[in-house]
């Protein structure tokens, strides 16, 4: 695993296609931006976890253009 530090307003690069920004910290929270193409999906890791033992389903909406 890599760990960086970053300070708000600072990006990370994944590839060409995905970039994260520290947008806020606050606390121990920490908020993130996340920029993606929109075939490629986005979850929280505990969505995941609970898609995969049944209790929920987790579906990806592409986002429309001119929405925000």
């Amino acid at each position: 695993m890599l760990v960086l530090s970053r300070k708000m307003g600072e990006r990370i690069q994944l590839g060409n296609q995905i970039t994260v920004t520290v947008v806020k910290i606050q606390g121990n929270t920490v908020r993130l931006g996340i920029e993606a193409p929109p075939h490629m999906a986005v979850v929280r890791e505990e969505l995941t976890k609970r898609a995969t033992d049944g209790s929920i389903a987790v579906s990806v909406v592409p986002e429309t253009a001119g929405t925000s």
